[in-house]
């Protein structure tokens, strides 16, 4: 994991310093929170589930850093407050599909209209998934980069 944000926040280089960061499946925040070390005007942390949502909040503590911490379903808060090109790096580690019935999200905010909607013009979406799915044709951003690591690929997005 580690080695993973070290390569994304590598890549992000000097897109960071001042951007405006969405940390969509939180988790315990360490990628939002990793953006504010690194300069980022604010971050926004979305979360579903109310253990990562204690888990981010005690982790700012920790860090000393300032974010807005949103309790919600990444979609939900996209169809809220995604319209408005309000981010400069959306990024998304979704839980992974592993059985046919569990959602695959991934594909699914590479192709969610709000999540287009809410980064901006030189925005980048960075999405970490299985590296063995498909990405679904009717994408809305153009596809920049791919970087594999183990059984993962991390995937950077931007405009056309």
């Amino acid at each position: 994991m580690d080695r993973v944000k070290g390569a994304i926040f590598s890549s992000l280089g000097g897109l960071v310093p001042d951007a405006r960061v969405l940390d969509l499946f939180a988790g315990s925040g360490g990628m939002g929170i990793e953006a504010l070390s690194r300069g980022a005007q604010s971050a926004t942390l979305v979360d579903s589930n109310p253990h990562c949502i204690r888990c981010i909040r005690e982790n700012l503590r920790r860090a000393g850093a300032i974010a807005s911490v949103q309790a919600m379903d990444a979609y939900r808060f996209l169809d809220l407050y995604g319209g408005e090109k309000n981010f400069d790096i959306i990024i998304a580690d979704p839980p992974y599909t592993k059985e046919a019935a569990d959602p695959d999200h991934a594909n699914r905010l590479a192709s969610f209209d709000k999540l287009a909607q809410a980064l901006s013009a030189d925005g980048v979406f960075v999405l970490e998934r299985q590296a063995t799915r498909v990405l679904p044709a009717a994408s809305l951003l153009h596809l920049r980069h791919v970087k594999k690591y183990g059984g993962s690929e991390v995937l950077y997005f931007g405009h056309p």
